[in-house]
């Protein structure tokens, strides 16, 4: 949604017709992951209803809190978790899963691991993996 609103300059943010366009547009680019494209699946029906809050300045955060009421699948969905330059600190607030994804991500097994604390050690000491292809 911010992608969107990023596009459209002021007065076009609070014109419905312009906003629902602006997320079609979006929606048709060919480099949308497939997170994005689910998105773009849930909010085509319901463009108007997205595009009424949108126009007033609504937050992106409250927009999706809002929307969620008719469509719960929106808000639903997942992004990966950003691993650069993560701190210790900013580990201790993933979930387990999470932490297990960014292992999976890498293709590190956490063999043994059953606390919180050694999937986030596992985590630190495959830093050195993170964004490398497997080709």
């Amino acid at each position: 949604m911010q992608d969107v609103r990023d596009t459209l300059d002021k007065p076009s943010q609070k014109d419905k017709p312009k906003i629902e366009k602006a997320l079609g547009e979006h929606c048709k680019k060919d480099t949308l992951s497939a997170r994005e494209r689910k998105i773009c699946y849930y909010v085509d029906p319901i463009k108007r209803d997205v595009a009424q809050p949108f126009s007033l300045g609504m937050p992106v955060d409250r927009l999706c809190k809002r929307i969620n009421k008719s469509n719960p699948e929106i808000c639903g969905v997942k992004f990966p978790v950003k691993t650069e330059n993560l701190e210790k600190k900013d580990l201790t607030k993933l979930r387990v899963k999470q932490l297990k994804s960014i292992l999976m991500d890498r293709g590190v097994e956490c063999k043994g691991c059953v606390e919180k604390e050694e999937f986030i050690k596992m985590v630190q000491d495959t830093e050195h993996l993170a964004g490398q292809d497997e080709f």
